[in-house]
């Protein structure tokens, strides 16, 4: 397995499906794509934006192969998938994902312990997984918001780091200074930690978080990649992008995945918006309403930014 995690932009893939609630595979390819020709670094795969929940193990294992053939090495692919809460069940579902071929195998957080849970539990359980993963695939970790959040200590970044597997980290704390710890945690190590939240974003690149993987770039990932690419060398420019991207990102607080998919079919990617996590709920006008003015205006900062 090739570890080519080296920062950047890693959006949170969602998944299309058909009419009749089957993975749209021709609308897959249009997002990879898509994804591709907007300058992204690497393409997180089944994971909660891929609603990985509602996915078979055959489903995640057909998805995690598709995503990373149809890249064709143009980009690195990650993905999880790992969301069994039985041990054998979690050596099953990660190895089967592994044999993709994927250049990362991403860990969920919250499965290793629960919310009662001790660090000193967490990292037991994690060192007899590990032993029934092989040494060479790389690995990573993601602090799923779901079923529950568990953040990762800086002890425990600390110990995957001195691990020498863990090569990602998709961090979901939302705090710069948790962000800072972590980082001090991490130092000297091959773990590279990425931020899934647009607000703390730049003054977390300041920091030296290796890049953003989050759900926005479903929406202008364009705009992310010229963040990370350029905010050392045009920090003004950087600082109102960053404000563009804080308030654009309230976004989330509708019905998601529904309105990226919403946001994609307007790009043309996509053809239906059908989601399995939605359960039966759907954007309204006015949603659809805010999706296409939030398309619209940064369709027009694209244009400006990047046209300099």
């Amino acid at each position: 397995m090739s570890t080519g995690i080296n920062g950047g932009v890693w959006p949170t893939m969602v998944t299309p499906f058909t009419s009749d609630n089957k993975i749209d595979y021709a609308g897959l390819e249009k997002m990879i794509e898509w994804y591709v020709a907007r300058g992204v670094h690497g393409l997180f795969a089944v994971c909660q934006s891929s609603e990985m929940f509602y996915l078979s193990l055959e489903e995640r294992v057909e998805l995690a192969t598709f995503v990373k053939r149809t890249a064709g090495g143009r980009v690195p692919v990650i993905a999880s998938g790992h969301i069994s809460e039985a041990f054998e069940d979690q050596v099953e579902e990660l190895n089967k994902i592994a044999e993709t071929g994927i250049d990362g195998l991403v860990l969920i957080t919250n499965r290793l312990a629960s919310q009662e849970e001790s660090d000193e539990v967490w990292i037991e359980r994690m060192e007899r997984l590990l032993q029934h993963i092989p040494e060479e695939v790389t690995l990573g970790l993601y602090e799923c918001p779901h079923p529950y959040k568990r953040l990762l200590s800086p002890a425990i970044i600390k110990w995957c780091a001195n691990r020498g597997r863990f090569r990602f980290l998709k961090d979901t704390c939302c705090d710069v200074e948790e962000i800072r710890l972590k980082l001090e945690a991490a130092s000297g190590s091959d773990l590279q930690i990425y931020n899934a939240n647009a607000a703390t974003l730049l003054e977390s690149l300041k920091l030296g978080v290796a890049g953003y993987s989050g759900v926005m770039a479903n929406f202008h990932p364009q705009l992310y990649v010229w963040l990370v690419e350029n905010w050392k060398e045009s920090g003004e420019e950087a600082a109102g992008l960053a404000d563009l991207l804080s308030v654009a990102s309230l976004i989330e607080r509708q019905l998601y995945p529904l309105n990226a998919k919403y946001h994609l079919k307007l790009e043309g990617v996509l053809t239906h918006i059908a989601s399995r996590a939605s359960n039966g709920q759907t954007l309204t006008a006015t949603n659809r309403l805010e999706v296409e003015q939030l398309r619209r205006l940064c369709s027009e900062y694209t244009d400006r930014i990047l046209t300099k």
